[in-house]
């Protein structure tokens, strides 16, 4: 009903600026009845951080950054929700506006700055949902203005990581000044090892996910993951927005603002970067594709490059929530097609070509 619904709403909400309709979506969201999903046909199901996701369909950190609605959100029928980012301390972001709909080109520009209503608050909505069906995770920064940055995610991970089924790591943010800067090897082992320890002391059975970026260099992403696998997390999002500009942008003025680029422009060079990193980690750790899935067909390429979960959020601005059963209903024809028993069995298998060649491959 909703995914009916919102080719009706659609031309109200970008008539909107854009943060404008998503706080608007927000507060539908929180006034729906609560929904329980249509069970997922079985081949769909995934294993991953010691959890059974009923599919590899997630939402991206970024749509629900206070963890106002993840249950509406499951009802819609993610497999998973990822909410946040969060930071310690309350912080407003930079200013409005900040939020930019490249209609033309299927991407969005934001440069929201981590803009969060703090731990406390996020924290007090994740524990009053405790028992609850679902997988939720959570996304964890630092304050602009800390004065430790590490300290910040110590102090987020003891927080949450009770009330969440996974704690991902956002060292890849553009839009907070220096934060892509805890990359570096040194910065990231000790990050990841303090965190580590964070939620060994919290809870031993969530997991610890790092997001990395797509604008680093092959040597870059060789110290990260052999960085990720010393330290033991369980898992990689590739990748966060993007702060270039492919060449041939429709919008082409709306393309000159800063902030991260994400949507199908992303999709390519996530991608690309998703084969490299399978070929890395050999199967070891399960990886997350994020960046440009808004169809089936981009979704099990994901799939083919080492993602054995996924995440999307800007398509849902431009095809609403229907598409997440649309990519489901998309990916069983793909595996009927191929014969292939579940998605598990075609994870990574053309991560060579795909990392040499480009998407174009597929």
């Amino acid at each position: 009903m909703i995914g009916a619904l919102f080719p009706l709403a659609k031309p109200i909400l970008h008539g909107l600026d854009a943060e404008t309709a998503h706080n608007l979506t927000l507060r539908g969201l929180a006034l729906l009845p609560p929904r329980k999903p249509a069970p997922d046909d079985p081949r769909l199901a995934v294993d991953a951080f010691g959890r059974r996701f009923p599919n590899p369909v997630g939402l991206a950190a970024g749509f629900d950054k206070g963890a106002q609605v993840p249950d509406a959100l499951l009802g819609l029928g993610f497999g998973f929700v990822e909410v946040g980012g969060v930071v310690p301390k309350p912080q407003g972001g930079n200013p409005r506006p900040r939020v930019f709909r490249l209609s033309a080109d299927g991407a969005v520009i934001n440069r929201f700055g981590l803009n969060s209503e703090g731990l406390d608050i996020v924290r007090g909505r994740l524990a009053a949902r405790s028992g609850r069906p679902g997988l939720v995770g959570i996304n964890i920064g630092a304050n602009k203005e800390s004065s430790d940055r590490i300290a910040d995610y110590v102090a987020c991970t003891s927080a949450l990581a009770p009330h969440v089924a996974f704690v991902t790591v956002n060292v890849s943010s553009p839009n907070t000044p220096g934060l892509r800067d805890l990359q570096g090897e040194a910065f990231l082992d000790d990050l990841l090892g303090r965190v580590v320890e964070a939620r060994d002391k919290a809870s031993a059975g969530t997991a610890i996910l790092l997001k990395i970026a797509p604008d680093i260099s092959l040597e870059a992403l060789d110290s990260i993951v052999a960085t990720a696998l010393r330290r033991k997390v369980q898992g990689l999002v590739v990748s966060n927005t993007t702060i270039a500009r492919p060449a041939g942008l429709a919008e082409a003025s709306l393309a000159r603002e800063t902030g991260g680029l994400s949507g199908r422009p992303l999709f390519e060079p996530a991608t690309r970067l998703l084969a490299e990193t399978y070929l890395r980690v050999g199967g070891t750790i399960p990886l997350i594709g994020v960046g440009g899935i808004d169809s089936a067909a981009a979704a099990w390429t994901k799939i083919l490059a080492g993602a054995s979960l996924l995440q999307l959020y800007s398509a849902l601005v431009y095809a609403g929530p229907g598409l997440v059963g649309s990519i489901k209903a998309g990916l069983l024809r793909k595996l009927a097609a191929e014969g292939a028993r579940d998605l598990s069995t075609i994870v990574g298998r053309d991560a060579a070509t795909l990392a040499k060649l480009g998407t174009a491959a597929a």
